[in-house]
């Protein structure tokens, strides 16, 4: 008893220097009340002065709530003055631009961060209104800034959001201008924000200049250069922002492009914190799609077109050979539990990418990441092209093969692409989703689709199926527990084949890597969420033709992977 009485005292104290410090009434006002109901509330009291949120390569991310260990005014205050200390000793000039998406607290974190940053006496620029996250990934290259903020949470929970940071050209170098940060700079801003001193005496200025739409119309003028002028149009496509800020953007590029304005999900279609419509804002979650896939089929739509809510990522959902463009459906279940229609893999749309870009001429360096599928990498050596492989993250797909060779094309698995590097160099859903639309208007004019363009790749290069075994925990003592099982007793088999390489990439990563001749999972901790994640991936031959018969196979291969997979990591 004595040792938690204790306990519950130095908490109070620390919560209690905190509230002296806090610039914010509301979030003073909300500690109090915390406060005032212990001893009831220590365990909250507990965790929200667990530790302070950790600056990383994707900056920073929690919950919205008062304390060091959440989102709020005073950790980004702090966050703030922690960058612009950093930036200011690099010798960076020019302006910091800031953009921010819908969700709670988003506007309020930019304008301090703007004031933080001309309290130091550096012009900061704000975005017009809550933006994709890919406008201000842009905005950093074309405006000459020094670096840039997003004050977003992407897909993570309402109650959630984050803060991540892009760094320009003369900080950035050739690679790094306009992407997101890397080691050891992570570190180095994070080491800045702890050394700063009370928030208090933090000088604030005025909140920046207000950038015009001009931004956005560079933005939409720029994307619109991924299609070809001329090229076919015809299709009709449904979409949903998933209640984001992608919506006014991706309709503006769709028309500036030549293509009919999208149908859009009428409940989705408008910004809204609460994501009231779906139970986890991501286009990869079950049922996040339902409302898209009925608007699909109401409208005889060709496809079906996701963005998540800060727009960065493009989730692509086609009709299956049963389904009817009348609206009725056919079939085996697809994508949001309706019959007819399935969500493309992040694998699948990012070689569709690919090979559209190869067979329009796109010359210089495909890239993707160790958990995507290795069909990339075949396609690229059939067709004489540059490939690399990197870390998972865009900061790292942005500086692939060093420099060596201009960048083109990257992905990632989770529904991450980049098609015109030159015009953002990260993953831009709103790009992403022209170029789909413009391989799928380019087939339909031959009476042929996204899937019958799948097929003939599988043909050729036999049937990559991948697939994730993605396991979320309360205590993160379990994901380390099983890396160390993995690690301590690596299996010798796989799907009754040799292990034929087992690759530990520690201490540069936290990831294992086992492969036999026709299977490979990738082992690691998630780095956004609580999760334990395996990416699996069976390469099966197609004989005499039969794409289907080989697809069949390999996805009971897959189901089997998984099992082995969750047995040997204990979960």
């Amino acid at each position: 008893m004595a040792a938690e009485t204790t306990d519950i005292s130095t908490i109070r104290e620390r919560a209690e220097r905190w509230l002296a410090d806090d610039p914010d009434p509301a979030g003073r006002a909300e500690l109090r009340r915390v406060l005032d109901q212990l001893p009831g509330s220590a365990p909250e009291l507990a965790d929200r002065f667990a530790g302070p949120l950790t600056f990383g390569t994707a900056g920073l991310r929690g919950p919205l709530r008062a304390g060091p260990n959440g989102m709020n005014l005073a950790v980004v205050t702090q966050a703030a003055a922690g960058l612009v200390t950093w930036l200011a000793a690099q010798g960076g000039a020019g302006p910091l631009v800031i953009g921010y998406d819908a969700r709670r607290g988003s506007h309020e974190f930019a304008q301090q961060t703007a004031r933080v940053a001309t309290g130091a006496g550096r012009p900061a620029l704000l975005l017009p209104r809550p933006l994709p996250t890919p406008v201000l990934a842009y905005a950093v290259r074309r405006l000459g800034a020094v670096a840039g903020v997003m004050v977003t949470a992407s897909h993570n929970p309402p109650q959630d959001n984050g803060y991540k940071v892009y760094l320009g050209a003369e900080l950035g170098g050739a690679l790094g201008a306009g992407a997101q940060i890397v080691p050891p700079v992570d570190a180095d801003i994070e080491a800045a924000i702890r050394a700063v001193g009370p928030l208090i005496q933090v000088p604030l200025g005025p909140a920046g200049q207000v950038l015009g739409d001009d931004v956005v119309a560079g933005y939409v003028a720029r994307a619109i250069e991924v299609v070809t002028p001329g090229g076919p149009r015809d299709l009709t496509v449904a979409y949903t922002p998933l209640h984001g800020v992608g919506a006014a953007v991706l309709t503006a590029a769709f028309t500036a492009a030549g293509f009919p304005v999208p149908g859009v999900v009428p409940d989705q279609a408008e910004p809204d914190p609460d994501f009231p419509t779906v139970s986890f804002p991501n286009p990869e979650e079950p049922g996040a799609v339902d409302r898209l896939v009925a608007l699909a089929d109401r409208t005889g739509a060709d496809l079906a077109i996701a963005n998540d809510p800060d727009a960065d990522r493009c989730a692509v959902v086609v009709r299956t050979a049963s389904s009817e463009p009348d609206g009725t459906t056919q079939g085996a279940p697809g994508a949001g539990g309706r019959s007819g229609w399935r969500m493309l893999r992040g694998d699948e749309v990012g070689v569709l990418l690919a090979d559209h870009l190869m067979r329009r001429g796109v010359t210089g360096l495909y890239a993707t990441t160790i958990v995507s599928s290795s069909l990339l990498r075949a396609l690229c050596a059939a067709r004489g092209l540059p490939y690399d492989e990197t870390l998972t993250g865009f900061k790292w797909i942005v500086r692939a093969g060093g420099g060596a060779e201009p960048l083109v094309f990257g992905y990632e698995e989770a529904l991450g692409y980049c098609v015109a590097p030159e015009h953002v160099r990260d993953k831009d859903g709103i790009t992403a989703a022209l170029t789909v639309a413009e391989l799928a208007a380019d087939l339909k004019a031959r009476g042929r689709t996204l899937t019958d363009r799948l097929d003939e790749l599988a043909a050729e290069f036999g049937v990559h199926h991948t697939d994730q075994l993605s396991v979320r925990v309360d205590d993160l003592r379990l994901i380390a527990d099983a890396m160390a099982r993995i690690r301590a007793a690596t299996p010798t088999t796989l799907l009754g084949q040799p292990i034929t390489e087992a690759q530990d990439l520690l201490p540069d990563a936290d990831v294992v890597i086992l492969r036999t001749d026709s299977a490979r999972v990738v082992i690691r901790p998630s780095g956004t969420e609580p999760k334990l994640k395996a990416y699996l991936e069976v390469v099966e031959p197609v004989a005499a033709g039969d794409v289907a018969a080989a697809r069949a196979r390999a996805a009971n291969a897959v189901t089997a992977l998984r099992t082995e997979t969750a047995h040997a990591l204990g979960m």
